[in-house]
């Protein structure tokens, strides 16, 4: 008995329902892809912003820090001491340069601030604004910093010196070095130093110079009055006047600027230091004692803090004296990203960022980068009385 003759089976397929079905599913697990991808990325950005801008404040605390703590360093005698004793320290012998008259090379004023019109504490100012800058002599105002920020000038003997070996009779002395030791002159980039000091621990002189090796040629500076090593204990230094302030970059964003003064007065040598360096904020501690002088000497406590203006505006030797009274400074930094980082806008006024009291209004269009305000204070230790 034959089997009877099965009926083909119908064909397996997919519905255009089942397809539709497996795209819409398909492109919802897509979506969740990209937003997972665009968080990540947008994540990623804002951490590397913030990790720019705290980088970026670091270093710009630290150079400020460094060289704040050196301002007043005369030798083993410190320029408010010298001024206390009242025997002329430290000798300026460059023409033209009087006390307090706003010269780059006024070495007897150790430390000098100029503050920017409306940023002090209690202040607002908007980003993106056109800020004003402070009032400020020619030499400063060729170095065109940006409004806003205020200018902090430092004037002091390099940290290390060289012993003194001799001085030659007359009004130009050549001084005399170990030559190896000189090098320490032509440190932190400075190959061809004009600027110098002398000082043994009762007296201090800054004058013009050509270096060479192994001697120092001082001009117009007669130096009789320093005993050579090793009977004596006179030591050669470089002179440093040095301007802090907010600059502008090549590429026209704003950097942390470090200036350095010349043998002519001029704020020639200018460096950038740090980038993203959106604002730079300074107060002052001034010593309790009014008037620092022979019969009212500084005590070290630091009991009136203000801006630059509160110190001083003038340009004479009681504004000169006024600046001695500085024995603490507070600077501080607003950092900004380098590029924009997806970094949302404050929504109220207590998330904006503050520096040392001055509130910063967000723009009316957020550009996206990160910003962030840090401070720091710190004690003038060659303003210590008895250092």
């Amino acid at each position: 008995m034959s089997r009877a003759p099965t009926l083909p089976r119908a064909v397996a397929g997919i519905s255009l329902i089942e397809v539709m079905v497996a795209m819409v599913i398909g492109l919802v697990l897509m979506l969740g892809v990209i937003q997972v991808f665009t968080a990540s990325r947008e994540a990623s950005q804002l951490a590397q912003g913030t990790a720019r801008a705290q980088e970026n404040a670091r270093f710009a605390l630290e150079f400020l820090q460094r060289d704040i703590r050196m301002a007043g360093h005369f030798g083993c005698v410190n320029d408010q001491a010298h001024f206390v004793k009242n025997q002329g320290d430290p000798v300026v012998n460059i023409a033209g340069v009087a006390t307090g008259g706003g010269s780059a090379l006024d070495f007897s004023v150790s430390i000098q601030g100029y503050e920017a019109p409306s940023s002090a504490p209690n202040s607002n100012l908007t980003l993106g604004a056109t800020w004003a800058a402070p009032t400020m002599p020619d030499p400063l105002k060729n170095l065109n910093p940006r409004g806003g920020s205020d200018v902090l000038v430092l004037r002091y003997l390099s940290p290390v010196g060289v012993p003194v070996t001799s001085i030659s009779t007359g009004s130009d002395n050549e001084i005399g070095f170990d030559s190896v030791l000189g090098k320490r002159l032509t440190e932190d980039g400075v190959a061809a130093p004009t600027l110098f000091g002398i000082a043994d621990c009762s007296h201090a002189d800054v004058f013009v110079g050509s270096y060479a090796a192994g001697t120092v040629t001082a001009s117009g500076a007669t130096l009789s009055r320093y005993n050579v090593q090793p009977t004596g204990e006179t030591m050669l230094y470089r002179a440093e006047s040095i301007a802090y302030y907010v600059g502008t970059s090549a590429n026209g964003e704003p950097v942390l600027m470090r200036a350095r003064a010349n043998s002519a007065g001029n704020y020639a040598v200018r460096e950038e230091l740090v980038e993203g360096i959106e604002n730079l904020q300074v107060m002052y501690g001034l010593d309790t004692t009014p008037v620092i002088s022979q019969t009212q000497l500084p005590v070290g406590n630091v009991t009136v803090q203000g801006t630059a203006t509160d110190v001083s505006t003038g340009n004479d030797a009681a504004a000169a004296n006024e600046w001695r009274r500085v024995g603490q400074v507070q600077v501080g930094v607003l950092a900004r990203s380098p590029n924009p980082s997806m970094a949302a806008a404050s929504a109220t006024a207590v998330n904006d960022p503050r520096l040392l009291g001055v509130r910063f209004i967000p723009a009316a269009a957020n550009d996206g980068r990160y910003r962030a305000a840090y401070e720091s204070t710190i004690a003038l230790r060659n303003r210590l009385f008895g250092n």
